[in-house]
């Protein structure tokens, strides 16, 4: 019986795959066998024999690990009982030496990280990439800026583009330095010790972590420290606020009373299913739906680092779910957000309606910084503005008619002076060499790897 939306409604199936209970218990496999791999290497058995046991040890199904665990009640020691069972004796006396369970969870849980790092990383570039081509392509289409939801200055929407596509950019150089703290296992022993290994414990694990692509923790106990898994999921919760914050941009900027910028609705669609007009914008609210979800993995993810000792068994139930989920869940709505960027579409004849409804009261800073430059003081500046601007909120009237009333102004400023600082396009200051100065950024960032902040 299927219960939880991730295994019907949400999620990808590449990703999905990586965390599926079947391919963890082939992970652990791998584990076991890496570990035969690198005793052979050591002497303590034959590299021979070690070879015919991993096409053996290959062989043993999730089924029949999961028929073993439901008879002795423990998952590892079950994978290692049904390996014994078709390996060569000699081979079997030789499974699981030295290791402890979370040496084979945690390292295996390390190969699911390292390939649903891959895949996101993969789509956080493609995202980017998306953003940098639609803040070039939007370059100079002038738009009404907005602070606390009202009117404010003018600005472009590929400026708004470049500003998103740079907070991305930066949880992409996130997520290449968390990579060297992330993927990492341990082959320890009980305590962290290796006293199983004996002097070989350290080239052991070593081997163990070059035959599965790993590095070795640098120390650990019974785990591997939960202070990386915090950091993984911390990263998860960023990124899906970032993608919530975009989410909810395109949402506001979606409304009937702005109509600006769409979501893609398909010609067969249904809004509503009592009112036939809607077109609502359900990718993006999904998108925050979700984030919130994966925000709310944090706390408990970090109270799954806090354990007494060289470890308890607080974290592991906590982990199966955490893990697996925020990884599924940002990945998709990191999906979900490169089809929302790919499909939108802009309405100019909205974007210059709500940029001139306004009637020049959006450019009343360009007004005042004129009126500074020509002589006047500042401050007499803004408030000669401020309540030009409150007239003509209140009479309706457009700002250049308050303005020409005002004796004070036109000693400084002419009508035509005037009509041209309140042309939208003539306020923009450096927003085009703004975001040609981000895309370049950019750029190096996805391309050459570069992870700093330098320009």
């Amino acid at each position: 019986m299927i219960v939880h939306p991730i295994d019907y409604r949400y999620g990808t199936d590449e990703m999905k795959r990586i965390w599926s209970e079947d391919s963890k218990i082939k992970r652990m496999i791998w584990v076991e066998i890496a570990l035969l791999r690198a005793l052979a290497k050591k002497g303590y058995l034959s590299e021979e024999k070690v070879k015919k046991a991993q096409e053996d040890a290959l062989k043993v199904t999730p089924q029949r690990v999961k028929e073993i665990e439901r008879e002795i009640k423990h998952d590892v020691m079950a994978l290692v009982k049904a390996i014994s069972e078709v390996v060569d004796p000699e081979v079997a006396r030789w499974v699981h030496f030295g290791a402890t369970s979370n040496d084979i969870t945690d390292t295996a849980v390390a190969t699911q990280l390292r390939d649903s790092v891959k895949i996101l990383e993969l789509k956080l570039k493609k995202l980017i990439e998306l953003f940098v081509q639609k803040a070039l392509e939007y370059k100079d289409v002038v738009c009404l800026g907005r602070t606390h939801g009202q009117p404010a200055l003018p600005t472009t929407y590929g400026f708004r583009f470049a500003v998103w596509a740079s907070e991305l950019a930066r949880h992409l150089i996130r997520l290449r330095q968390m990579k060297e703290r992330l993927l990492v296992g341990q082959m320890s022993g009980a305590v962290g010790t290796q006293a199983g290994f004996g002097k070989d414990g350290l080239e052991i694990e070593a081997e163990v972590m070059r035959l599965l692509g790993l590095k070795p923790a640098i120390i650990s106990t019974q785990i591997v420290p939960r202070d990386i898994y915090c950091e993984y999921v911390e990263f998860l919760a960023n990124l899906a606020t970032t993608l919530e914050k975009i989410a909810t941009n395109f949402r506001v900027l979606q409304r009937g009373e702005v109509g600006e910028l769409m979501e893609e609705f398909g010609k067969k669609q249904v809004g509503s299913s009592t009112m036939p007009h809607k077109r609502n914008p359900i990718d993006c609210e999904n998108i925050c739906g979700i984030a919130r979800v994966i925000r709310g993995f944090v706390e408990p993810q970090h109270q799954s680092a806090i354990l007494w000792e060289e470890r308890d068994l607080t974290n592991s139930s906590a982990e199966r779910i955490i893990l697996v989920e925020a990884t599924v869940l940002a990945d998709h709505i990191l999906t979900k957000m490169m089809k929302v960027v790919e499909r939108m579409r802009l309405d100019p004849n909205r974007i210059r309606e709500n940029l001139e409804r306004l009637k020049g009261l959006n450019l009343s800073e360009a007004v005042m910084i004129a009126l500074t430059k020509k002589g006047l003081g500042r401050q007499e500046a803004h408030e000669l503005v401020r309540n030009a601007s409150m007239r003509a909120y209140e009479k309706g009237t457009g700002l250049l008619d308050e303005l020409l009333k005002n004796e004070v102004v036109r000693k400084y400023l002419s009508e035509e002076e005037l009509r041209e600082l309140l042309k939208p396009e003539n306020y923009l200051g450096t927003a085009r060499e703004r975001i040609d100065k981000v895309v370049e950024w950019i750029k190096g960032v996805i391309n050459e790897g570069k992870n700093d902040y330098r320009f």
